[in-house]
């Protein structure tokens, strides 16, 4: 998964991924090179009292150093460029393939899940390629041209690198072995903290309004728990990989020494070569340990490519056609013809054999009980989600066989739960369209009956709207969703429950001002208020996701029980006869 993810995205930085690693070989052969002039120094320049050749040869031991510095600086400069390029490009395509997500396919993964894989699973495997473009090519070089220059200066002492590195190489393999599972629990202890949080930001006022900051507190700090027992334990495993490296090196260098000076004693080794190979055995067990390092980011950077993986990798269900139409000819007619949803693995669909039509300049009501399905059916429209079952169609044309682009310019929808951006009211409302000028904002607010808050707001168009529009109130920003439908202009206007937190008054006004903007196009309206739907052209009656009545307000009142069960609850028995 790791191998495919990194080959997806990688290809496009081949020139500067081939940059760094021309730039290491080098920068690691200057760094192999430099201990054997320093071993030359000694035997041929300090202990022979031979001063220029001293000076010679540190010198080209000087341009060596300035070299290797110079492309060090290099391979970090066009590593990093690769990295961080990878990143924002694995970010951007998970991005956009949640953007063409189904409400579905984004229920199925949750949005602490997808919020963590584009954040932290992304910063794991951007790390690896880092490691990878500053490690990749100098820990094997180095760990194979040590050994080669080491036995150059002396191969008596070679058994030393036969037992040193295959005991760093087990000793850690065997510490990252166990710090696998614990990054897997990592990844999946974050989503848990991102959700808590998440909860507890949205739904702050709620746990203020029961009194329950205590409970939110111990919840929170049991998944954040999880994370600190989790990321102690890896940091505990990756903290014995040091200590267990440099103990192996100390004694492999006392080693050196003791066994060393006996064959300088002897005349078979000279001190230039004893300094030169403890140099190299150093270079040898460090490069070791850095691909150590590089296999402890091996697992997780794996266990988040996984995971970012499985996102883009996700069908949405909601495709675009091969040949989509974009050609309509008919304007603002709406059918459903049987559509029904079903969620998988569900034992019912949650709407099931849905018909009717609507055309232009026509209002068509849905109400039902809570759980009846009017949300999921006005979802159906706009193809939030498909349909299962059925059709949807609209100016004559199925849906799922028009661009989607082209489906969606043609609807305003005010969803039942009004979501406002962080920016202006100006910038919120121009989500509608663009390009709409001050006058066709105010001429919407006018309409939504919302000019007289905004004009008291300090900066009027220009005031400040924060994440999720929490600084004005439900009712605020109903009518400023329902100023933003209102600036397209579009041809069939969804209306999902979108007057429940107006009162009467204003609700009235509303759909008084309302009704000669929409005069050409079709209207449908979700409702729970029946004073909202009454002077529909026709109502949709919806019981357990079917149809129980469809037709005007006084032929339901006749032929509909469950209509009339409703209209009771809310006006009176008098009313209902």
């Amino acid at each position: 998964m790791l191998t495919r993810l990194l080959k997806t995205y990688l290809d496009k930085y081949r020139k500067p991924l081939l940059a760094v690693l021309l730039l290491q070989l080098v920068q690691t052969i200057a760094a192999l090179y430099l201990p054997s002039l320093n071993a030359s120094i000694i035997d041929k320049g300090v202990l022979k009292g031979n001063h220029g050749y001293i000076w010679s040869t540190g010198m080209t031991m000087l341009g060596i150093t300035v070299i290797q510095v110079v492309f060090a600086i290099g391979a970090v400069y066009y590593g990093s460029k690769a990295a961080m390029g990878f990143g924002r490009d694995v970010r951007s395509g998970i991005f956009h393939r949640v953007t063409d997500f189904s409400a579905r396919e984004v229920g199925q993964f949750g949005a602490p899940s997808l919020i963590t894989r584009i954040t932290n699973d992304v910063q794991q495997v951007q790390l690896l390629v880092l490691m990878s473009c500053t490690m990749l090519v100098a820990a094997p070089i180095t760990a194979v041209g040590g050994v080669i220059m080491a036995l150059r200066e002396d191969k008596g002492l070679s058994w030393i690198l036969v037992v040193s590195v295959p005991a760093v190489a087990i000793a850690l393999g065997f510490v990252i072995s166990r710090m696998i599972p614990q990054f897997r629990k990592m990844q999946i202890r974050i989503d848990a903290v991102n959700r808590v949080l998440r909860e507890q930001i949205i739904g702050i006022r709620v746990v203020r309004a029961f009194v329950r900051e205590p409970d939110e507190k111990v919840r929170f700090a049991k998944v954040n728990q999880d994370v600190t027992d989790t990321a102690l334990v890896a940091g505990r495993l990756m903290a014995f990989m040091f200590p267990t490296v440099m103990v192996i090196l100390n004694i492999s260098n006392v080693a050196v020494l003791w066994l060393g000076a006996s064959r300088i004693n002897s005349g078979e080794m000279s001190i230039g070569s004893l300094v030169a190979f403890l140099v190299y055995l150093t270079q040898i067990l460090m490069a070791v340990m850095m691909a150590t390092f590089m296999a402890v980011l091996v697992p997780r950077a794996a266990v988040c490519a996984e995971r970012i993986q499985e996102v883009l990798d996700m069908p949405s269900s909601v495709t675009s056609p091969m040949t989509p139409i974009t050609d309509l000819k008919i304007r603002g007619s709406l059918e459903l013809r049987g559509a029904g949803f079903h969620y998988p693995g569900a034992a019912e669909p949650v709407v099931s054999d849905i018909s009717f039509s609507s055309v232009a300049g026509q209002t068509t009501a849905v109400i039902g009980s809570t759980g009846s399905g009017k949300t999921t059916l006005i979802g159906l429209i706009p193809r939030l989600f498909d349909v299962t079952s059925g059709a949807v169609v609209v100016d004559g044309v199925d849906i799922r066989e028009l661009d989607r682009d082209v489906l969606r310019n043609r609807i305003g929808l005010v969803p039942q739960k009004p979501y406002l951006f962080s920016g202006t009211v100006a910038s919120n409302l121009r989500y509608g369209k663009p390009d709409a000028t001050d006058e066709e904002l105010w001429e919407a607010l006018d309409i939504a009956q919302a000019r007289d808050f905004v004009t008291r707001m300090p900066g009027g168009l220009d005031a400040e709207i924060v994440q999720g529009g929490s600084n004005v109130s439900g009712g605020q920003r109903q009518r400023l969703a329902i100023a933003r439908a209102l600036i397209r202009k579009p041809e069939i206007y969804l209306f999902d429950d979108s007057f429940s937190a107006l009162d009467l008054a204003t609700d009235a006004k509303l759909r008084a001002a309302l009704a000669p903007h929409t005069a050409d196009s079709t209207v449908i309206i979700v409702a729970q208020r029946v004073s909202t739907i009454t002077s529909a052209d026709q109502i949709l009656v919806l019981e357990d996701g079917r149809t129980v009545g469809l037709g005007t307000h006084e032929e339901l009142l006749v032929s509909c029980p469950t209509y009339a069960e409703i209209i009771a609850s809310q006006i009176g028995q008098g009313a209902a006869a």
